[in-house]
């Protein structure tokens, strides 16, 4: 394995198991030691160091690397450009009445039953990480793309179940009533319950993120690969 793609593999080891650690067995220890305020900026300060390293080594490895399949042309960015809208408008609909977020409210929030996106699934933002990191693949299946969207895909699903398993002993019934009215698999037939806001939002999202896509990676995405 090539230095540089060690290095990528290094930082995605640190990212993903610092979130984990924080998150789950260090938490409580940290906060009782720093305050909930000095963990969450702890928790900020490492998980941006660890993504600035991500992110300067997958740069570092740079495109090359023989792909692990062909890609299928325009196909494949059509079928892509279209999981990348859904998982924007899932994207934006989570920040809408959402109990997993540390707001207060949350627990009657899920009591309230599901809306919007949540008729998709109970962690939609997981979710639409884990859409755009498996249509990362898609389009370019090289080492460090399987190396750092696979992370980040593995960080946001296996993420999204042990916050299940955390919100259960925060916040009791509540969090239990919420999972049973909603699913961890989503339910695209969900996406017909989606707010307009989640839609125009979602859409702001998708056209905003794909149109940095070019200069961020000099690669046109979404509609832009068609338009202009």
């Amino acid at each position: 394995m090539e230095p540089a793609l060690q290095s990528l593999v290094a930082a995605s080891l640190a990212f993903v198991g610092t979130h984990f650690a924080l998150s789950h067995p260090l938490r409580a220890p940290l906060v009782s030691r720093i305050g909930e305020n000095g963990f969450r900026g702890l928790y900020s300060l490492v998980a941006l160091g660890t993504f600035v390293w991500m992110a300067l080594a997958f740069r570092e490895v740079g495109p090359g690397g023989t792909p692990l399949w062909n890609g299928m042309g325009e196909v494949i960015w059509i079928i892509v450009t279209i999981i990348m809208l859904l998982a924007s408008v899932m994207l934006a609909g989570s920040f809408i009445g959402n109990p997993a977020l540390p707001a207060p409210g949350a627990a009657q929030m899920a009591e309230s039953g599901p809306h919007g996106v949540f008729h998709v699934t109970r962690h939609p933002m997981m979710w639409s990480f884990a859409l755009w990191a498996a249509t990362h693949i898609l389009v370019s299946p090289t080492p460090r793309q399987f190396v750092l969207a696979g992370s980040l895909g593995f960080l946001a699903l296996v993420g999204a179940h042990m916050q299940d398993r955390k919100k259960e002993a925060l916040m009791g019934e509540a969090w239990v009533h919420w999972e049973a009215k909603t699913s961890y698999w989503p339910r695209l037939s969900g996406l017909a319950k989606a707010s307009p806001v989640a839609w125009l939002g979602g859409i702001m999202i998708w056209l905003a993120a794909t149109f940095g896509h070019i200069h961020a990676n000099g690669i046109p995405a979404g509609i832009w690969r068609w338009v202009g």
